[in-house]
């Protein structure tokens, strides 16, 4: 079986979550199908020609702003042609799907993640265009996977299909303790502090996060692609010169970001789009207590159980009276949720069983027309 893997930036992950999927995905089971994933030539090094076991595939365009839909129509279109079933990753190729077959339509699997037209980082012209291209795949792919249950209430009440329900995994992070080096590089570490870690964008609430902490004493650390826009720039120059703000630049090496997040005495998640995010249930595997911004989502995935905000009244109201609570209690509350939801294992294993219902499915279909598929 012939599987591909579409719609992300690339492997080795150096952005997000869906690059994290690619990549267990790649991990547990590319050794048991042919596997391609598509990279962005232009977004990473094309060093590499596989990945584990799996092959990659290099497009010379990039995957990010409007050049990415040009990328994922390009990919797709190209990636039904020569696999069995293609995992499509993300919301940006639904104008291509006018120009596919019935039969490559049926190969597809969908997994858009989360709303991205609501996004506040998009114009009004944007948010239009990517919620057509929404439409246009939800409407005309038949296999589509929610991430969390508020995203499969979404499509049964907008589009009348059902989902299969598939999260995340987060237990590739782990606890590491600090060294002497570790203090002279980073001396935040001597004190308890708040944490951090998510793209720089509107949408994930970072002025919200940053105004907040700004009129308390608590040191907050925050990671993330400061010099990947004017939003980023300008928000990092407004805020930097606070002596307890510490924010510090994308860190993809995972020993060090683990050395951070993993000893941080709160953990704040600001994202309000999306389903299930990486970086939440990441941290709800460290064991960390979490203060999520109330998207509905962020409750879903932590099972009520987290402290939540809606402003940045709420949110200093609640770091006012942090000592109040039980945070070792939450924090390990977290880390039960994610041991027993959110494992590669187990996310790996419902990707391989539906792989092979919908190539099976898709062959039964062909054996039963004479391989003429039904319309």
């Amino acid at each position: 079986m012939k599987i591909a893997i579409v719609g992300t930036q690339g492997v080795p992950n150096q952005y997000g979550g869906f690059e994290t999927l690619a990549t267990f995905l790649a991990k547990h089971l590319s050794d048991q199908m042919d596997m391609t994933i598509y990279c962005s030539a232009k977004d990473l090094p094309t060093g590499s020609s596989h990945f584990f076991s799996a092959s990659l595939r290099y497009v010379h365009i990039s995957s990010h702003g409007f050049s990415g839909m040009l990328y994922d129509m390009f990919c797709l279109y190209e990636a039904v042609k020569k696999n069995d079933v293609v995992l499509f990753l993300g919301f940006g190729a639904g104008y291509v799907l006018p120009f596919l077959t019935q039969q490559q339509r049926r190969k597809i699997i969908l997994n858009f993640g989360g709303l991205d037209w609501k996004r506040n980082k998009w114009s009004w012209l944007a948010k239009r265009i990517i919620h057509f291209s929404e439409r246009l795949l939800v409407s005309n792919i038949t296999h589509i996977i929610a991430d969390n249950l508020a995203i499969e209430k979404y499509v049964e009440a907008a589009y009348h299909k059902k989902c299969t329900l598939i999260a995340y995994g987060g237990d590739q992070v782990f606890q590491v303790n600090y060294t002497q080096a570790d203090f002279d590089q980073f001396p935040f570490l001597k004190e308890p502090y708040a944490f951090s870690v998510c793209r720089i964008q509107p949408d994930n609430q970072i002025a919200l996060l940053l105004s907040s902490f700004e009129q308390t004493k608590i040191p907050f650390v925050m990671v993330g692609n400061w010099e990947g826009s004017s939003f980023g720039r300008k928000i990092r120059e407004k805020y930097q010169h606070n002596s307890h703000l510490f924010l510090l630049d994308a860190i993809y090496e995972q020993h060090t970001l683990n050395k951070i997040r993993s000893n941080c005495k709160l953990y704040l998640h600001g994202h309000s789009s999306g389903g299930t995010n990486p970086s939440l249930v990441e941290a709800m595997y460290l064991g960390l207590p979490i203060a999520a911004f109330a998207s509905g989502y962020n409750e879903i995935v932590t099972l009520h159980k987290a402290l939540y905000f809606k402003d940045t009244f709420g949110l200093i109201e609640l770091l006012n009276k942090l000592d109040t609570f039980d945070l070792t209690a939450i924090g390990n509350e977290m880390k039960a949720i994610a041991a027993e939801n959110f494992t590669w294992s187990k996310i790996t294993a419902q990707y391989h069983q539906l792989f092979l219902d919908v190539n099976k499915e898709n062959n039964h279909a062909q054996i039963k027309t004479g391989n003429h598929w039904v319309g």
